[in-house]
């Protein structure tokens, strides 16, 4: 079983096989932790190796190189954007499950997570938070053995603590 720390900071920094950006289903670099990662990385670079991709459904995740970061690789992921249904907790599940599934599936030992779909889509934080524990600490790893939650608010962390801690 992988250890589950929650740290504050940016994932962007993060010193893991891969760090995991909250995505839109069109994989274009955006704002907030998404358009972290692409300056990070390499707008360029990143921008190119999403374009080839061509997307990525809801609840999914796709790989892309680090290029600049630390980390070796990018887990693009698409949460829900919140609109209150029970699908909703569905396919934020899936999003967490697909990139540790790519992380797995790649042999990493290490991924860093931000919070997915908190920010613009608007999933209530406790809620996501959750979803998140209950999935993080129920997917049986192999190879991970470090899952890092990053937290750049003081809120985030505290709720991720309270769930992780």
């Amino acid at each position: 079983m992988a250890k589950i720390s929650v740290l504050r900071g940016s994932v962007v920094y993060a010193d893991t096989d891969a760090i995991v950006n909250a995505a839109n289903a069109q994989l274009v670099g955006g704002n907030g932790v998404c358009g972290a990662i692409f300056t990070e990385a390499g707008w360029d670079d990143m921008q190119r190796a999403c374009d080839r991709i061509g997307g990525c459904p809801t609840g999914q995740a796709v790989v892309t190189p680090g290029f600049r970061l630390k980390a070796k690789y990018v887990i693009h992921t698409v949460g829900p954007i919140y609109s209150g249904t029970t699908k909703d907790a569905e396919l934020l599940r899936s999003a967490y499950r697909s990139c540790l599934k790519r992380a797995e599936e790649l042999g990493l030992r290490s991924i860093g997570f931000c919070s997915i779909s908190t920010g613009i889509y608007g999933y209530p934080l406790n809620e996501a938070v959750k979803i998140a524990a209950d999935t993080l600490r129920s997917f049986p790893t192999k190879n991970l053995t470090d899952i890092r939650v990053y937290c750049y608010g003081e809120r985030e962390y505290q709720a991720f603590t309270k769930e992780l801690g």
